[in-house]
Protein backbone atom coordinates (compact mmCIF):
# COMPACT_ATOMS: atom_id res chain seq x y z
CA UNK A 1 0.00 0.00 0.00
CA UNK A 2 1.09 3.70 -0.65
CA UNK A 3 1.93 5.99 2.24
CA UNK A 4 -0.64 7.20 3.79
CA UNK A 5 -0.18 11.17 5.17
CA UNK A 6 -2.33 11.69 7.94
CA UNK A 7 -3.81 14.45 9.34
CA UNK A 8 -4.57 14.81 13.14
CA UNK A 9 -6.54 17.38 15.02
CA UNK A 10 -6.33 17.12 18.64
CA UNK A 11 -6.43 19.79 21.44
CA UNK A 12 -4.85 17.37 24.22
CA UNK A 13 -1.62 18.51 23.76
CA UNK A 14 0.15 15.45 25.17
CA UNK A 15 -2.19 13.10 23.77
CA UNK A 16 -1.96 15.08 20.37
CA UNK A 17 2.07 14.36 20.09
CA UNK A 18 1.88 10.67 21.53
CA UNK A 19 -0.48 9.65 18.86
CA UNK A 20 1.94 11.70 16.37
CA UNK A 21 5.33 9.86 17.70
CA UNK A 22 3.34 6.36 17.71
CA UNK A 23 2.17 6.83 13.96
CA UNK A 24 5.17 7.78 12.54
CA UNK A 25 6.80 5.09 13.98
CA UNK A 26 4.33 2.92 12.03
CA UNK A 27 5.32 4.51 9.00
CA UNK A 28 2.31 6.99 8.83
CA UNK A 29 3.52 10.60 8.06
CA UNK A 30 1.28 12.47 10.38
CA UNK A 31 1.10 16.45 10.88
CA UNK A 32 -0.26 17.72 14.34
CA UNK A 33 -2.91 20.44 14.70
CA UNK A 34 -4.30 21.92 17.70
CA UNK A 35 -7.59 23.05 16.70
CA UNK A 36 -10.17 22.93 14.56
CA UNK A 37 -9.24 26.61 12.45
CA UNK A 38 -5.55 25.37 12.22
CA UNK A 39 -6.09 21.73 10.46
CA UNK A 40 -8.47 23.32 8.04
CA UNK A 41 -5.98 25.62 6.82
CA UNK A 42 -3.33 22.80 7.38
CA UNK A 43 -5.38 20.61 5.34
CA UNK A 44 -6.47 23.36 2.63
CA UNK A 45 -2.83 23.45 2.04
CA UNK A 46 -1.38 19.86 2.21
CA UNK A 47 -1.74 16.56 0.64
CA UNK A 48 -3.60 14.40 3.20
CA UNK A 49 -5.09 10.78 2.64
CA UNK A 50 -6.40 10.44 5.86
CA UNK A 51 -7.86 12.08 8.82
CA UNK A 52 -8.27 11.59 12.40
CA UNK A 53 -10.02 14.44 14.07
CA UNK A 54 -11.11 15.22 17.88
CA UNK A 55 -15.00 16.30 18.09
CA UNK A 56 -14.29 18.86 20.42
CA UNK A 57 -11.64 21.47 20.27
CA UNK A 58 -11.63 25.20 20.44
CA UNK A 59 -11.76 27.24 17.04
CA UNK A 60 -13.67 25.12 15.38
CA UNK A 61 -14.74 21.65 16.65
CA UNK A 62 -14.36 18.33 15.21
CA UNK A 63 -18.00 17.58 13.24
CA UNK A 64 -17.63 21.23 11.62
CA UNK A 65 -14.14 20.69 10.19
CA UNK A 66 -15.26 17.29 8.77
CA UNK A 67 -18.44 19.25 6.99
CA UNK A 68 -15.52 21.44 5.67
CA UNK A 69 -13.09 18.76 4.69
CA UNK A 70 -16.02 16.77 2.98
CA UNK A 71 -16.69 20.07 0.66
CA UNK A 72 -13.30 19.91 -0.43
CA UNK A 73 -13.14 16.12 -0.47
CA UNK A 74 -15.64 14.04 -0.28
CA UNK A 75 -14.05 10.45 -0.12
CA UNK A 76 -11.21 11.00 1.98
CA UNK A 77 -11.36 8.87 5.25
CA UNK A 78 -12.36 10.18 8.68
CA UNK A 79 -12.41 8.62 12.04
CA UNK A 80 -13.66 10.87 15.07
CA UNK A 81 -11.63 10.27 18.28
CA UNK A 82 -14.48 12.01 21.22
CA UNK A 83 -15.37 11.39 24.75
CA UNK A 84 -18.84 11.76 23.75
CA UNK A 85 -20.38 8.78 23.61
CA UNK A 86 -24.05 10.00 23.25
CA UNK A 87 -26.07 8.02 20.56
CA UNK A 88 -26.85 11.06 19.20
CA UNK A 89 -23.53 12.52 19.13
CA UNK A 90 -22.26 9.49 17.42
CA UNK A 91 -25.11 9.69 15.11
CA UNK A 92 -24.14 12.79 13.99
CA UNK A 93 -20.89 11.59 13.50
CA UNK A 94 -21.90 8.72 10.94
CA UNK A 95 -24.31 11.40 9.35
CA UNK A 96 -21.55 13.98 8.74
CA UNK A 97 -19.57 10.89 6.67
CA UNK A 98 -17.11 9.46 9.44
CA UNK A 99 -15.72 6.32 8.59
CA UNK A 100 -15.26 5.46 12.26
CA UNK A 101 -15.95 6.79 15.84
CA UNK A 102 -13.41 5.80 18.09
CA UNK A 103 -14.35 6.61 21.80
CA UNK A 104 -11.35 7.73 24.87
CA UNK A 105 -9.93 6.15 26.26
CA UNK A 106 -8.74 3.69 23.48
CA UNK A 107 -5.92 1.99 22.70
CA UNK A 108 -3.20 2.92 19.72
CA UNK A 109 -3.42 -0.22 18.62
CA UNK A 110 -6.93 0.00 17.77
CA UNK A 111 -6.80 3.31 16.33
CA UNK A 112 -4.19 1.88 14.02
CA UNK A 113 -5.96 -1.08 13.19
CA UNK A 114 -8.94 0.75 12.36
CA UNK A 115 -7.21 3.01 9.91
CA UNK A 116 -5.53 0.18 8.50
CA UNK A 117 -9.01 -1.79 8.08
CA UNK A 118 -10.29 1.61 6.20
CA UNK A 119 -7.01 2.05 4.10
CA UNK A 120 -7.64 -1.38 2.95
CA UNK A 121 -11.26 -0.98 1.86
CA UNK A 122 -10.52 2.25 0.02
CA UNK A 123 -7.78 0.16 -1.92
CA UNK A 124 -10.08 -2.53 -2.87
CA UNK A 125 -12.88 -0.79 -4.05
CA UNK A 126 -10.30 1.22 -5.77
CA UNK A 127 -10.08 -1.61 -8.35
CA UNK A 128 -11.76 -1.05 -11.65
CA UNK A 129 -15.73 -1.88 -11.63
CA UNK A 130 -18.55 0.56 -12.94
CA UNK A 131 -22.31 -0.63 -12.58
CA UNK A 132 -25.20 0.66 -14.65
CA UNK A 133 -28.33 1.16 -12.15
CA UNK A 134 -31.11 2.27 -14.45
CA UNK A 135 -30.49 5.85 -15.88
CA UNK A 136 -27.22 6.19 -13.10
CA UNK A 137 -23.46 4.56 -13.37
CA UNK A 138 -21.67 3.38 -10.75
CA UNK A 139 -18.14 4.65 -11.10
CA UNK A 140 -16.53 2.66 -8.05
CA UNK A 141 -12.88 3.50 -8.70
CA UNK A 142 -13.28 7.26 -8.56
CA UNK A 143 -16.59 7.37 -5.93
CA UNK A 144 -18.77 8.49 -8.48
CA UNK A 145 -22.66 7.97 -8.99
CA UNK A 146 -23.15 9.58 -12.52
CA UNK A 147 -26.64 10.61 -13.97
CA UNK A 148 -27.41 11.85 -17.21
CA UNK A 149 -24.42 15.45 -16.29
CA UNK A 150 -25.05 15.12 -13.17
CA UNK A 151 -21.69 13.63 -10.67
CA UNK A 152 -22.63 12.84 -6.86
CA UNK A 153 -18.83 12.17 -5.45
CA UNK A 154 -19.54 9.26 -2.73
CA UNK A 155 -17.40 9.21 0.63
CA UNK A 156 -15.37 6.19 0.91
CA UNK A 157 -18.08 4.17 2.83
CA UNK A 158 -21.04 5.07 0.93
CA UNK A 159 -18.86 3.69 -2.05
CA UNK A 160 -18.18 0.48 -0.23
CA UNK A 161 -21.88 -0.35 0.51
CA UNK A 162 -23.21 0.71 -2.95
CA UNK A 163 -20.77 -1.66 -4.58
CA UNK A 164 -21.12 -4.23 -2.26
CA UNK A 165 -25.28 -4.05 -3.54
CA UNK A 166 -24.37 -3.95 -6.79
CA UNK A 167 -22.13 -6.91 -6.66
CA UNK A 168 -25.15 -8.73 -5.05
CA UNK A 169 -27.61 -6.93 -7.73
CA UNK A 170 -31.24 -8.58 -7.09
CA UNK A 171 -30.21 -10.82 -4.38
CA UNK A 172 -30.73 -10.23 -0.11
CA UNK A 173 -27.48 -8.64 1.25
CA UNK A 174 -27.22 -9.77 4.53
CA UNK A 175 -27.06 -7.41 7.66
CA UNK A 176 -24.26 -9.16 9.17
CA UNK A 177 -21.85 -9.70 5.75
CA UNK A 178 -21.96 -5.71 5.45
CA UNK A 179 -21.11 -5.01 8.63
CA UNK A 180 -18.17 -7.76 8.43
CA UNK A 181 -16.96 -6.80 4.81
CA UNK A 182 -17.45 -2.69 5.45
CA UNK A 183 -17.21 -2.21 9.46
CA UNK A 184 -15.15 -5.07 10.51
CA UNK A 185 -17.34 -5.26 13.08
CA UNK A 186 -21.32 -6.49 13.80
CA UNK A 187 -22.11 -4.07 16.86
CA UNK A 188 -24.98 -1.62 17.85
CA UNK A 189 -23.52 1.20 16.56
CA UNK A 190 -22.25 0.18 13.80
CA UNK A 191 -25.71 -1.20 12.38
CA UNK A 192 -27.18 1.98 13.42
CA UNK A 193 -24.15 3.64 11.06
CA UNK A 194 -24.96 1.39 8.33
CA UNK A 195 -28.96 2.03 8.66
CA UNK A 196 -27.80 6.02 7.99
CA UNK A 197 -25.65 5.05 4.82
CA UNK A 198 -28.25 2.63 3.73
CA UNK A 199 -30.64 6.13 3.90
CA UNK A 200 -28.48 8.07 2.26
CA UNK A 201 -27.92 5.71 -0.91
CA UNK A 202 -31.36 5.50 -1.25
CA UNK A 203 -31.71 9.14 -1.28
CA UNK A 204 -29.29 9.25 -4.05
CA UNK A 205 -31.38 7.17 -6.39
CA UNK A 206 -34.60 8.08 -5.48
CA UNK A 207 -34.41 10.21 -8.85
CA UNK A 208 -34.96 7.07 -11.21
CA UNK A 209 -38.00 5.02 -10.08
CA UNK A 210 -36.60 1.67 -11.36
CA UNK A 211 -34.02 1.99 -9.18
CA UNK A 212 -35.00 0.47 -5.54
CA UNK A 213 -33.31 -0.34 -2.45
CA UNK A 214 -35.55 -2.15 -0.18
CA UNK A 215 -35.39 -3.18 3.59
CA UNK A 216 -35.47 -6.72 4.11
CA UNK A 217 -37.05 -6.86 7.18
CA UNK A 218 -34.81 -9.03 10.18
CA UNK A 219 -32.24 -9.70 6.91
CA UNK A 220 -31.05 -7.03 5.19
CA UNK A 221 -31.07 -5.17 2.20
CA UNK A 222 -31.71 -5.33 -1.50
CA UNK A 223 -30.61 -3.99 -4.11
CA UNK A 224 -33.14 -4.08 -7.79
CA UNK A 225 -32.95 -2.43 -11.36
CA UNK A 226 -36.71 -2.97 -12.71
CA UNK A 227 -37.19 -3.76 -16.15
Amino acid sequence: MAQVNILLAEDDRNLGLILRGYLNAKNYPTTLCADGGEALETFKNGNFDFCVLDVMMPVMDGFTLATKIREINRSIPIIFLTAKTEQSDIREGFEIGADDYITKPFSMDELLLRIRAIMNRVVTTSMPNSFKLGSFVFDAPRHMLIRDMETRKLTSKESDLLLLLCENLGQTLERSEALRKIWSEDSYFNARSMDVYVTKLRKYLKDDPQVELLNVHGVGFKLIVKD
